[in-house]
Order: structure tokens, then C-alpha cells, then sequence
């Protein structure tokens, strides 16, 4: 869309730009590219706020997890076989790519999620300049770095990944609806119909933007006159490519005898957990609180659109429909913990892109809650996360602690931060390393295992150090049965010989009785 026939010439939503921004023209007339200094701020931005996470090997026991299956993919294990998990393979690929860089592992991954944030920032603000002049579309960009943090999706969880893939598919959904008549609009929709199909490969709710995309792309070759029967052999060629990624996925586990296990783990085993009743509603409840900013930026922002032209109201449109879309992914599994929240910041931030862009005093505050609210709100998030899980210098005392008492035998992390199978390089006493899939009740029927029994065999191994939680901490969904054989357990055949703090907790560690 042009600056002149477009988006920039609606009054409405067209007011001085920012004083940031004019410095910003300074510096393209020396040369600099708009685009550069954008993605430039971007960086900066997720520098600044996430610079005391640096090196951290505890930011959240996700990523813990998923270095750690990368590290141990790079050394020939398979996941769903030798380490049992649910998530699809691509994340598992995509940061065993990451480990691959020559510098610490964990600043590696960090690294990517970096990346991953600036680029999907840059395709934000692309999008937002449909809808938005271009220093409320680059602040749209600058909220989504701020939020994600608040939603503990603030380095390297999963959606930092997959949602730059579907941004990436939702501009070109946006501009495939702009052109009528477009000959182009069948490989343009495979390109989309493919990145969604990585992302999907990344976190499998993506398949609802997926199919709110392709018939968005449907409804564009249904106006162009497409005859029925095109437009089913076009929706049967983009199902089936956004699905390739994981059917080739599928046909390498078949290959090698493994088809079950893939199945279970990545499509059954999800139905298969216990719900944790009120305290999935609670989280339910704060999230949507916490994104109150957004809402009255949106609702403050759509009331200007009947001015608009045709061209910004069709994008508008779109991007209200990815936002649906993105809001059922999040809902529809009912368990809601704070990251599923992440794939709706952007088109929520996009939409959000006018109101940040007001020239009369009595509107501004819109703008400034919503960047405000990102910034404490994100600060704060990740400052309590810091807290909670530890320091470098914690963690490095603690597995210092654990080497100590190892002696060819393995690590078995009940309770507790497992970062620490990456650093020790230890053996593994079982495939269900996530500690939650052992000690939590919601999980005890959806690990293809009865959890007690697997305690029991575990322990028979005799590992050669246990960590727990201590007493007066607050247990986690516990499953009890399996906390008390690991306590009678360790009555039996164990000795504390250190208790160590690790965030605003206390872990006890186990060595057997010589």
C-alpha cells in the first residue's frame, strides 16, 4: 500500500510523528536504511531489558528442558524415545541449530530468541503500518518486546519462535487480500500454507491461525470468481502442505519403528491430563486482566475505521480475524498457563497501533498505558522469575555441590531446576526428565507410564545424587504417591549431605549411605 493512497493519507489516523521518529529520518539522510534503524532499536530494546538474563542457565525450566533435549540430540538421542515429551520435533531441531553456534549453549539460544524478537518485531510494524502511521506501527513492534516478558515469554520459550513463522504468514495474507485478480495468490498462499506449516511443527495450536488463514486466502479466490471446484483443490494443496512438515516428521519415526510412540507423545497424550481445576481458571482470569491495556487500546482505536480507507479497513479486518484465531489456539485447551498468551500479543499489539498513535493530549494516555503497563509489567515478571529460579552464581555453587558426590552413576532430579542434567553431563535414570511428568497428579496419566511405578524403578538404580525440594516449600500440583516413595526412599537409602538455596527456594540433596 502506498504512503500517498493509503493508510498515511487518513486523517484519522494520521498525526505528527513521534520525535523519536524525526531522529530516526536524521539518520536515514546520512545513508542508514529506515528498515535498519528499526530493527536496530528493536535490538536494543530486548538488549536493554533482558541484559541481567544473560548467561542465566535458570530463566525457566522450559528452556532448560529444550537446551537440554538439543544437547543430548547432538550426542544421538531421540526425543519421544531416549527423553519423553510432548512438543513437536521442530522446536527440539530448531535449538539443537542454535547449541550448534560456537559460544555457550546458553547464550546461544538466547542469541535466537533475540533474533527471533527483532525480526518479528520488524514484520509487526510492516503489518501495523496497514492500519497505523509509521511511528505508532514501529511502537506496536516495541510493545510486543515489552509484553512477552510479562507472560513469561520473555527468552526463549516457544512462541518467541513459532510467532515469528506466522507473522511472517500473516503479512502475506494481508497483502494477498489487497490484489484482486492476482495470479500469484496460489504460490503465495503455498509459501504461507508452508511457513505455518513450520510453525506447527514449532507448537501444533498454530494450526488454528492456520486454518483462519487459509480461508481468509479462500474468501480472496472466491471474490476473484474461482470456480468450487478450484477452490477445493486449492484448500486440499494448502492443507496438505502446511501439514508436510509434520508428516515428514511422522514418516521418519515410522521409518525407524517409532510411529507409536511419535503419535502418543505429540497428539494423545494431551488429552490424557488431569485438569487442575480452579487454578487453571484463576490464571485464565489474570491473564485476561493483564492485557485490560490492550483492550481499551483497541476498543479506543476501532472506532475510528468507518473514516478509513477501503484498503486499511480490509487489513483491519484480517488482523482482527488472526486475533480470533489466535485467541481460540489459546483457549482451547483449557489448561491456559501464562505463554499460551504469546501468539496473541501481536496481532493484539497491531491492533492496538492507532491509539499509539494520538495527537490530542486527552487521547495519548491510551499509548502510554499500554507501553507503560508492557514495560513494568514485563520488568516485573522477569525480575520475579529471576528471584524465583536463581542467579548464575547460585546455580554454579549448586552443581558444584551435586559433581561432587558423582561417581559414574547418574543425576535424578525429582524436584527442582533440570539444568542441572545439561551441566553434569550425566546419565539419565529415566526418559521422563521434566520433573513435572513424575511429581505432578495432572500429569501422572499422559506420560504413556504409571509415574509410581517408574519412581520405583528409578530408585532400584540407586542414582547417585537425588534432588529435592525442601519441606517448607509450597509443592506443585504434587503427586503424593510418588512423593512418598521417593521419601521413604531416600529414609531408607539416603543421606541429605547438603541443603541449597537456589532462588526463594531451598533444595535438599541426597547421596546413598556408604
Amino acid at each position: 500500500m502506498s504512503e500517498t493512497g493509503g493508510v498515511l493519507a487518513t486523517a484519522a489516523v494520521s498525526p505528527q510523528p513521534a520525535r523519536w521518529y524525526s531522529g530516526g529520518a536524521i539518520l536515514q539522510t546520512v545513508g542508514i536504511p529506515r528498515w535498519l534503524i528499526e530493527a536496530a532499536g528493536f535490538l536494543l530494546l530486548f538488549a536493554i531489558t533482558r541484559s541481567f538474563l544473560f548467561g542465566n542457565p535458570v530463566v525457566h525450566i522450559d528452556e532448560q528442558f529444550y537446551l537440554f533435549v538439543a544437547q543430548r540430540m547432538q550426542d544421538g538421542a531421540i526425543p519421544y524415545i531416549d527423553i519423553w515429551d510432548r512438543k513437536p520435533i521442530g522446536l527440539f531441531l530448531l535449538y539443537k541449530a542454535l547449541v550448534a553456534l560456537p559460544i555457550d549453549p546458553v547464550l546461544a539460544y538466547q542469541f535466537g530468541a533475540g533474533m527471533a524478537f527483532t525480526c518479528t518485531a520488524m514484520v509487526i510494524t510492516r503489518i501495523a503500518r496497514e492500519i497505523a502511521p509509521p511511528a505508532a506501527a514501529w511502537q506496536a513492534g516495541a510493545v510486543y518486546i515489552l509484553f512477552m516478558p510479562a507472560f513469561n515469554a520473555g527468552m526463549g520459550q516457544a512462541p518467541v519462535f513459532y510467532n515469528l513463522l506466522v507473522a511472517m504468514a500473516a503479512w502475506g495474507v494481508v497483502e494477498g487480500v489487497k490484489r484482486s485478480e492476482d495470479k500469484a495468490l496460489i504460490w503465495r498462499g503455498s509459501l504461507i500454507m508452508l511457513l505455518l506449516g513450520l510453525a506447527i511443527q514449532i507448537k501444533y495450536t498454530v494450526v488454528f491461525e492456520g486454518a483462519a488463514f487459509g480461508l481468509i486466502l479462500l474468501s480472496r479466490g472466491f471474490a476473484d470468481v474461482w470456480s468450487f471446484r478450484r477452490l477445493l483443490g486449492i484448500g486440499l494443496l494448502w492443507m496438505a502442505l502446511a501439514l508436510l512438515p509434520t508428516a515428514a516428521a511422522l514418516a521418519w519415526f515410522a521409518h525407524i519403528g517409532e510411529a507409536e510412540a511419535f503419535l502418543y507423545a505429540n497428539f494423545i497424550s494431551i488429552f490424557d491430563k488431569e485438569s487442575d481445576g480452579w487454578k487453571s481458571y484463576w490464571r485464565l482470569t489474570k491473564e485476561v486482566a493483564a492485557l485490560t491495556p490492550f483492550w481499551l487500546a483497541i476498543f479506543h482505536a476501532s472506532r475510528k475505521f468507518s473514516t478509513t480507507s477501503r484498503e486499511t479497513r480490509t487489513a483491519h479486518r484480517v488482523i482482527t480475524l488472526w486475533a480470533i484465531a489466535a485467541g481460540i489456539g489459546f483457549l482451547s485447551f483449557g489448561t491456559w498457563y501464562d505463554h499460551y498468551v504469546a501468539p496473541l500479543l501481536m496481532p493484539l499489539a497491531i491492533l492496538a497501533a492507532p491509539a499509539l498513535a494520538r495527537s490530542k493530549p486527552q487521547e495519548r494516555w491510551y499509548g502510554r498505558l499500554l507501553l507503560g503497563f508492557a514495560a513494568i509489567a514485563g520488568l516485573f515478571v522477569m525480575g520475579y522469575q529471576w528471584k524465583q529460579h536463581g542467579s548464575t552464581r547460585q546455580f554454579a555453587a549448586m552443581d558444584a555441590m551435586i559433581r561432587q558426590e558423582m561417581h559414574g552413576g547418574c543425576l535424578f532430579i525429582y524436584e527442582g531446576e533440570m539444568a542441572f542434567y545439561r551441566t553434569t553431563n550425566t546419565c539419565l535414570p529415566t526418559r521422563w526428565t521434566f520433573p513435572n511428568h513424575l511429581n505432578t497428579y495432572v500429569e501422572a496419566p499422559a506420560i504413556g507410564v504409571d509415574p509410581a511405578a517408574e519412581v520405583r524403578r528409578v530408585l532400584a538404580t540407586k542414582p547417585d545424587v537425588i534432588v529435592m525440594r525442601g519441606d517448607k516449600h509450597t509443592l506443585y500440583l504434587p503427586n503424593m504417591e510418588t512423593r512418598a516413595m521417593i521419601k521413604a526412599g531416600l529414609v531408607h537409602d539416603y543421606v541429605r549431605y547438603a541443603r541449597v538455596p537456589l532462588g526463594n527456594k531451598e533444595y535438599w540433596l541426597y547421596r546413598p549411605r556408604r
